[in-house]
């Protein structure tokens, strides 16, 4: 199961998801708001509870006993909570680019990305605005980008607009006063083995909370990308085959991560997601 960011779509893991499905069946889905789901009515529907039903739904409806989860960023939280529930479903997590705690720069930092024109006159226009957005993807091919120009927006009579509800860019806001958004009890409960991946330069996953993630789960593997900041694209095939690679890890590897972990005293105030 492969789930994007906050403003992306299912289509960004297309070439992930060819590289796994030879080994694997491969659902990426579109959270709700983005690609080719519904829009919902208010932005106050679109929170973590209600992407979590939608999901628990997806996972009953395919009839399966566990999936690997890979997840960019929201995906990668997304990931995280289920895991830590119980009796979930998920025998292997992939975090790409998100931590544990999400400083209030990071939301600044996503809602700044969000800012975009209504509409655009043609593709090379969302194209552009993407290369400019998506930068610290790392490095992409002409024919990448040009994939994510084509996914990540949806026509309209008089030009483009990016495939998302535009009421989404209001959420990210920086709450006053705040210091972040607090993951630390799901990262707590999870016990499946967990893979972190940073982009070298990310602002959203500071290398202190990766760390400090390490230090309450020693087992958990973590990969830093170079040249690349908030998030690695996972298009490579050097960053395809870490994930793969993950994948195929020792069953052993499970029992490891099952054990009670130790409450370390945390850089970061502990408390309950606020998002």
């Amino acid at each position: 199961m492969c789930a994007h960011g906050y403003s992306g779509n299912a289509r960004d893991f297309d070439e992930l998801a060819r590289g796994l499905a030879r080994e694997a069946r491969v659902i990426c889905p579109d959270v709700a708001g983005r690609g080719e789901s519904e829009w919902l009515r208010s932005p106050l529907e679109y929170h973590f509870a209600q992407f979590l039903a939608d999901i628990n739904a997806l996972v009953a409806r395919l009839g399966v006993e566990s999936v690997d989860w890979i997840g960019t960023s929201m995906g990668g939280l997304l990931g995280l909570l289920l895991a830590a529930s119980p009796g979930n479903p998920i025998r292997r997590l992939v975090m790409n680019d998100v931590g544990a705690f999400l400083p209030m720069d990071s939301l600044r930092h996503i809602g700044k990305n969000l800012r975009s024109p209504r509409r655009f006159a043609s593709l090379e226009e969302v194209e552009a605005h993407m290369r400019q957005t998506h930068r610290e993807w790392g490095e992409l091919t002409a024919a990448q980008w040009r994939h994510l120009a084509i996914h990540g927006a949806r026509r309209e009579d008089d030009g483009y607009r990016l495939h998302y509800d535009p009421q989404i860019a209001r959420l990210v806001q920086p709450f006053p006063f705040a210091p972040g958004l607090f993951f630390w009890n799901a990262w707590y409960k999870a016990r499946c083995p967990v893979l972190l991946i940073r982009g070298e330069h990310s602002q959203v996953f500071p290398r202190s909370v990766a760390d400090t993630m390490l230090e309450m789960k020693p087992d958990a593997k973590l990969v830093e990308i170079a040249g690349c900041g908030h998030a690695p694209a996972l298009m490579s095939p050097s960053q395809i085959g870490i994930v793969r690679r993950f994948l195929r890890g020792p069953a052993e590897a499970s029992a490891r991560m099952g054990r009670e972990c130790p409450r370390p005293s945390l850089p970061f105030p502990s408390s309950r997601p606020a998002f």
